[in-house]
């Protein structure tokens, strides 16, 4: 069983985690917290994005030779292959790590999988420790591997005309874009890049894939690496992706103060399209915030 200090550590490494969102595609968002052989911790990093280190290499890193007989807790189960960067799980046997608490297996891990490895070289492995919330960062890449597609958010403003998909005038809805590996823009083009909160371009999206047909644009994304698409169109542009069931969450903003003498959405009934329910809705600056899921999936949201 995970002690206290783990289990503050691990929701410290799930915190972690959430830095990488819209940065590391088509890797995972990691966090891990790198705890001496006391249970103090001495060492934390995130993964930033493909192609540098990951989330132990970097919390080795910083915890140096204090790690040695200590323990790692990591939101995801440590890599067990050689890519871009090393295995995890022989960084971490290498740094003399005598124990990992793993939030979630990686559905992805090669050959014998890295919780395995960790074990067969004297490690002490605890698994499923705090799944459920390290799935609220982790989820939206579960669901996409699960899915073959990216999982995506269609976002819009409401007001007394319809819907629209003009997010600029939504100051709270810059979190989505940061969180997204792409955005389908208003205008029907994808950008090559969504910024990161530091400014940092993402990832590049070829700007001439077609949105004629949903489910090819959505696996040739997907193929390019992309694993959360928001879509910032207006529902002619939506429709196809809606119809197709190829949408799995909404946001809806809606004014924070309502015209009484309108009858809003252009004499439409619901907020959300048909097949969707609402998960939550808040007030936000300037707007009220429905976020509505698809009946019976199984695709968390950030």
């Amino acid at each position: 069983m995970a002690s206290p200090s783990e289990i503050r550590a691990m929701r410290r490494a799930i915190a972690l985690s959430a830095h990488g969102l819209g940065t590391t595609s088509p890797n995972p968002p990691v966090g891990c917290v790198i705890l001496d052989a006391r249970g103090h911790p001495v060492g934390e990093g995130y993964h930033r994005r493909k192609g540098e280190a990951h989330a132990e290499g970097n919390a080795l890193r910083a915890a140096g030779v204090a790690a040695r007989g200590g323990t790692a807790v990591v939101t995801l189960e440590p890599c067990n292959h050689v890519g871009r960067a090393p295995a995890c799980r022989q960084l971490l046997i290498e740094a003399g790590i005598a124990r990992a608490v793993v939030a979630l297996i990686d559905p992805t891990s090669r050959d014998e999988g890295g919780v395995t490895a960790l074990r067969n070289a004297g490690v002490d492995v605890e698994t499923g420790v705090l799944a459920d919330e390290a799935r609220l960062v982790l989820g939206p890449w579960l669901g996409a591997l699960r899915l073959g597609r990216p999982v995506v958010t269609w976002a819009y403003v409401t007001d007394d005309t319809g819907t629209s998909g003009a997010l600029e005038r939504v100051s709270a809805a810059g979190q989505l874009r940061i969180g997204a590996d792409a955005v389908l823009r208003v205008d029907g083009h994808l950008e090559e890049g969504v910024p990161d909160a530091h400014g940092a371009g993402v990832l590049r999206v070829p700007p001439h894939l077609p949105v004629l047909d949903p489910a090819s644009t959505l696996r040739a994304l997907y193929a390019d690496g992309i694993r959360f698409l928001l879509l910032d169109v207006g529902p002619d542009l939506a429709g196809p992706f809606v119809a197709a069931g190829l949408v799995d969450h909404v946001v809806a903003y809606l004014p924070d103060e309502p015209s009484p003498s309108r009858v809003p959405m252009g004499g439409k009934s619901s907020v959300v399209p048909a097949d969707f329910r609402i998960a939550r809705i808040e007030r936000v600056a300037g707007h009220v915030r429905v976020h509505a899921t698809r009946f019976n999936t199984t695709v968390e949201h950030l």
